[in-house]
């Protein structure tokens, strides 16, 4: 079973929205954690919108990456540019992959249209998600 870490700049919406879809497709094929480079807390509204597609993440924690400094990871996802500038050194044979995603944190504008980004940047992350299972995980994983 592959061990995956997901890393983000505070691990409070992008890594936790993969985490929670890399889980849901990989299903026990992996262990899937996520950190970030900060700890800013799990945002609510990520919690929310991966609700409203069924998935519940209300029980992630937001922690950082030095926590995880002994785990043999066989993948490392950076989901922010930061964090993959950022990113430690993990030794043995992982392997790096990054994908920018835009931070819904940032979104401005009215309560919907900030949580409208929060389900853009969620719908983006899923279809991400389930291209990495399928190609990444042995045993490929249907949705």
């Amino acid at each position: 079973m592959k061990n995956i870490l997901v890393l983000c700049t505070g691990n409070s919406c992008r890594s936790q929205l993969a985490e929670g879809y890399l889980r849901y497709f990989a299903g026990d094929k992996a262990t899937i954690y996520s950190a970030g480079i900060e700890t800013h807390g799990v945002n609510p509204k990520a919690i929310q919108v991966m609700a409203e597609d069924h998935i519940d993440i209300s029980g992630h924690t937001s922690n950082h990456v030095d926590e995880y400094l002994s785990i043999q990871f066989d993948d490392v996802i950076t989901v922010c540019d930061n964090a993959n500038e950022a990113c430690p050194f993990f030794p043995g044979g992982v392997t790096r992959f990054h994908e920018n995603f835009p931070d819904p944190a940032k979104a401005t504008g009215s309560a919907e249209e900030i949580m409208d980004e929060f389900r853009r940047v969620r719908d983006l992350i899923k279809v991400y998600s389930l291209n990495f299972v399928q190609t990444q995980i042995k045993n490929q994983v249907t949705p």
